[in-house]
C-alpha cells in the first residue's frame, strides 16, 4: 500500500512539472479576411455576334400592264369564238400531258407582243400544234430552275405570227416566232441587280443543258428560250449581256 501511494505522487509531480509549452491546446481557426456586407455582382454581357450587312436597293419598276392582255380581255376573246376554246383547250391538255399545266397561266401563255395595237395585231393567240413542244422544253426549265431561285413569275409575251413578229421588230426566225421563247417579269419585288445575278447564275448552270438563250431587256423584263445556248444585252449583242457586264 505505501509503495502505491508513493507511484502515485511521483506520477502527480511529474504532470505539474511539464511546461506549458508541451500541453495539448486547441488551434484557434486561421483569420479570415472581413467579409463586406453588401456584394456587388459584376454581369457580363455576351458578345455582340457580327451581323451580314445587307445593301439596300429600290425595286426595279414593275412593267405597266399593256390595255386589253389582262386576264378579263383573255375571258372576252374565249367568249366570242368557240374555235379559239378549243384551241385552248387541246393546248392545255398538251400541256398537262407534259406535268406543265399551271406552271404560268394560260391566259399568260397565250400573250402576243406587247405592242399588239401599234401592229393592229392579235392580244391572244394559240401558237400551231406543231410549235407546242418548243414552249414544252422551255417552261420545264422555268419550272425547274427559275421559279425555285426567284419566286413566281409572269409572263408579258409568247408566241407572235409572221406579220406581228416583222412588224414588232424581231427577227425572221425569231425564238417567239416558234414559240420557243417567252418575255418575263418576277411576281415579287426584285432590283435588276439582284435579278442579273440570280438569273445569270442559273444559266450558267443549267442553262446548256436546255439549250437555253437568255436575253435581258430595261428594268426587269428579261427573255427566257429554248432554242439555244446563248446570251445578249438590250441591244441583242453578246457582249453587251448584264452576265458579262453587270448592269
Amino acid at each position: 500500500m505505501k509503495e502505491r501511494v508513493i507511484l502515485l505522487a511521483t506520477i502527480a509531480s511529474a504532470s505539474l512539472a511539464t511546461p506549458a509549452s508541451r500541453r495539448e491546446v486547441p488551434l484557434a481557426p486561421p483569420p479570415q479576411a472581413p467579409v463586406s456586407a453588401k456584394v456587388a455582382l459584376v454581369r457580363f454581357a455576351p458578345a455582340a455576334v457580327p451581323q451580314p450587312v445587307v445593301p439596300s436597293a429600290e425595286p426595279a419598276p414593275v412593267p405597266a400592264l399593256v390595255p386589253g392582255q389582262d386576264e378579263a380581255a383573255y375571258d372576252n376573246w374565249l367568249a366570242r369564238d368557240p374555235s379559239v376554246r378549243g384551241r385552248v383547250g387541246g393546248f392545255e391538255s398538251f400541256l398537262k400531258g407534259q406535268d406543265l399545266l399551271g406552271v404560268l397561266p394560260t391566259w399568260q401563255l397565250t400573250r402576243t407582243a406587247s405592242d399588239y395595237e401599234k401592229c393592229d395585231g392579235p392580244n391572244f393567240e394559240v401558237a400551231p400544234i406543231e410549235e407546242w413542244q418548243h414552249l414544252a422544253n422551255t417552261l420545264r426549265f422555268i419550272k425547274r430552275h427559275v421559279v425555285p431561285v426567284i419566286g413566281k413569275v409572269e409572263a408579258k409575251s409568247g408566241y407572235r405570227n409572221e406579220a406581228l413578229n416583222a412588224c414588232a421588230g424581231g427577227a425572221k426566225e425569231s425564238a417567239h416566232r416558234h414559240f420557243f421563247a417567252l418575255d418575263l417579269v418576277p411576281v415579287r419585288d426584285m432590283a435588276r441587280a439582284g435579278l442579273i445575278r440570280s438569273i445569270c447564275a442559273i444559266h450558267a448552270f443549267r442553262g446548256r443543258g436546255y439549250d437555253i438563250g437568255l436575253g435581258f431587256y430595261q428594268g426587269i423584263r428579261f427573255h427566257i428560250d429554248s432554242k439555244g445556248f446563248r446570251k445578249w444585252g438590250p441591244d441583242g449583242k453578246g457582249a453587251t449581256s448584264p452576265c458579262i457586264t453587270g448592269v
